[in-house]
């Protein structure tokens, strides 16, 4: 970690500090320093420091895997002045096209970032919290079982979904069987009867808006990562949702060429309908009510998946969405619309 007094000691510091309005959270302007171009990016508060901490460290991890796929995370800090104190996080700057990744360049790197990486611990997590956007992640700490920490993570983002949008009873009755009946059955087939998975250090956050093609060279880089060691198939449960590009068939088709499912394989597609789950839920916390049609998705994912691995008895469960029911997502938030 490195102090405002620090980097200005480096003679560099003052020269990015201007470009930031006080006490805002925000992506700042890359500046010219004598050994070549930089990112800046700064947010405030105790949530900022957590997000700067969690990202440097993450990127850093990423980094040491696969250098090419990464651009170099330099430092995490704080300003030491403003109330609240201002966090940063430093990382090379890399001219970049905003334009959808190529599925053959970006699936291929991802896949060996999956299979090369070896956890510290040899456990599923990561040694501190790492954020998804603004929301902090129940990724900080290690345990045994991917099972076990799944849960976790689901669990929190369900808890921090409620406290943001409010109580849905009927999605709180699915989402209760949920964890009480189908990660069990489901994720938790994935280490039963002999079978096991590695701990892959995933991106956590990969949608298009988080890759970029350097104009120079072609290469494909990832960054703004959530990472920790998981399932490798929980990366691309992002790739499952619709107001993303990357949810395009072809790029899951091109990773699996790659790095084929777990076993059981034919429960593949309902393991990635599982982790959509996830970053739909945390989706609808960090919008709000910008989230709430994918917070429908969600409800129609984990109907699916009780039906299939707990069913309710008849006349038991929750009314099904109708179509009256539903709410669009706006265009803002709607990638696909762009």
């Amino acid at each position: 970690m490195l102090s405002q007094n620090y980097l200005a000691a480096q003679g560099s510091c003052q020269r990015i500090v201007p470009a930031l309005p006080p006490g805002q959270s925000q992506l700042v302007s890359m500046s010219n320093w004598p050994t070549g171009r930089f990112f800046l990016k700064c947010a405030a508060g105790e949530r900022g420091r957590i997000m700067m901490k969690g990202e440097f460290n993450g990127m850093s991890e990423l980094h040491k895997t696969m250098p090419g796929f990464v651009p170099k995370p330099h430092a995490w800090g704080s300003y030491g002045i403003g109330n609240p104190e201002t966090h940063f996080f430093l990382q090379q700057y890399i001219d970049m096209s905003e334009r959808v990744p190529d599925p053959n360049q970006l699936c291929s790197k991802l896949a060996a970032l999956h299979e090369k990486s070896v956890s510290p611990t040899g456990k599923f997590g990561f040694h501190i919290t790492t954020c998804q956007g603004q929301i902090p992640q129940k990724t900080g700490g290690w345990e045994e079982k991917w099972t076990t920490l799944f849960t976790k993570m689901l669990r929190h983002v369900v808890d921090l979904d409620i406290e943001t949008n409010g109580l849905w009873k009927e999605l709180e009755i699915l989402e209760k069987r949920i964890f009480s009946r189908v990660i069990p059955k489901l994720i938790g087939n994935l280490e039963r009867d002999g079978r096991s998975i590695k701990p892959s250090l995933v991106h956590g956050d990969l949608w298009e808006g988080n890759t970029g093609t350097c104009f120079e060279t072609g290469n494909i880089y990832i960054y703004d990562s959530g990472t920790c060691y998981a399932h490798n198939e929980f990366e691309i449960g992002d790739w499952r949702c619709h107001y993303n590009k990357i949810h395009n068939k072809v790029y899951t088709r091109t990773y699996l060429k790659h790095y084929g499912p777990s076993e059981p394989k034919d429960e593949w597609d309902d393991r990635n309908r599982m982790y959509c789950i996830y970053f739909n839920i945390i989706y609808s916390v960090n919008h709000l009510d910008q989230g709430t049609a994918v917070r429908q998705t969600a409800y129609d994912d984990m109907y699916y998946l009780i039906d299939k691995y707990a069913p309710f008895a008849d006349g038991e469960g929750p009314p099904r969405l109708t179509e009256a029911d539903r709410t669009g997502l706006s265009k803002e938030r709607d990638h696909t619309a762009a």
